[in-house]
């Protein structure tokens, strides 16, 4: 479990992180989604101590993280995977994790295997590593010590679509077995295959929480009819909100009784009638975190 509660980051007159709060909890696959620069990376930085808050509290199984007597074998964390050792060999730098937390050396051999590194590969210095590499290690470094809680910052980048189908898997299978995951991506629509809760943040601020499902599902309700326009009149003559659609039937922002009563009053048929089709992950981000978005730099 991950409790985050009112956490602020100011640096000077800037306010990088302000207020937030959320949950990831066991069993879950939690994505935490903004744009770039809009606290995301401070956040969980903050989480994992390595960044103090300016007010505010991280806990990370019911304590703060640097309170965990030995956090390596209850907390996976991967920030930066290019923030590793150049000099060492894949091999050294697990080496050298298990040693310090404590953890059987033949873990080592069974986290390489379980991240597809060979045996050659793990005895390459990691400068050599290609940046799907260093990912791959820097995940078997944050599973070394088998622990219940994955906090993981764009784990999948420089991954090829069987690396990227390997980390939803592997993911899922940890969230499965009782395990928490934190994933920050910009990789959307794996985020959206992989996580069942969602948090997303915008200029330092939380602007939206909850199940995927719920974030997902769009308001209101579809209508098809034997008269679209008169169906679309009826309803706005209802005070209604609608919308025609080029492919045939109505949106309107009602619930289907008060959609069905309105076509009634007006004699329109309705030949089809539910809960208007869920938006993707995408939609939602860019509709989210329009008010962050980078302007469109033309060549």
């Amino acid at each position: 479990m991950i409790t985050v509660e009112h956490l602020t980051k100011r640096y000077g007159p800037h306010t990088a992180v302000d207020d937030v709060s959320f949950t990831a909890a066991p069993g879950h696959v939690t994505g935490f989604l903004g744009p770039n620069g809009a606290g995301k990376s401070t956040t969980m930085r903050m989480m994992c101590g390595l960044t103090p808050a300016t007010s505010g509290t991280a806990r990370v199984l019911g304590v703060p993280y640097a309170a965990l007597p030995n956090p390596g074998r209850r907390v996976g964390v991967l920030l930066d995977a290019a923030a590793q050792h150049a000099g060492r060999t894949g091999r050294e730098v697990l080496t050298l994790t298990a040693l310090l937390t404590g953890v059987e050396r033949r873990r080592v051999d069974a986290m390489l295997d379980l991240v597809g590194l060979t045996s050659r590969e793990a005895s390459r210095r990691v400068g050599a590593y290609s940046l799907g590499m260093r990912q791959r290690l820097g995940i078997a470094n944050a599973l070394l010590g088998d622990p219940e809680v994955l906090i993981l910052d764009e784990p999948a980048n420089g991954l090829d679509p069987a690396g990227i189908r390997w980390m939803r898997d592997l993911l899922q299978n940890f969230a499965g077995r009782g395990g928490t995951v934190l994933l920050s991506s910009h990789l959307l629509s794996e985020v959206e295959l992989v996580a069942d809760r969602l948090v997303v943040i915008g200029r330092g601020r939380i602007v939206a929480q909850g199940t995927k499902d719920e974030l997902l599902r769009r308001a209101g309700t579809f209508a098809r009819s034997d008269d679209d326009a008169a169906l679309a009149a009826a309803l706005q003559a209802a005070g209604i909100a609608a919308e025609r659609l080029a492919t045939g039937g109505v949106t309107a922002e009602a619930e289907a009784p008060d959609v069905a009563r309105a076509a009634a009053r007006a004699g329109v048929v309705v030949v089809e009638l539910r809960a208007a089709d869920s938006r993707g992950l995408e939609e939602l981000f860019l509709e989210l975190t329009a008010d962050d978005a980078r302007e469109a730099v033309s060549a």
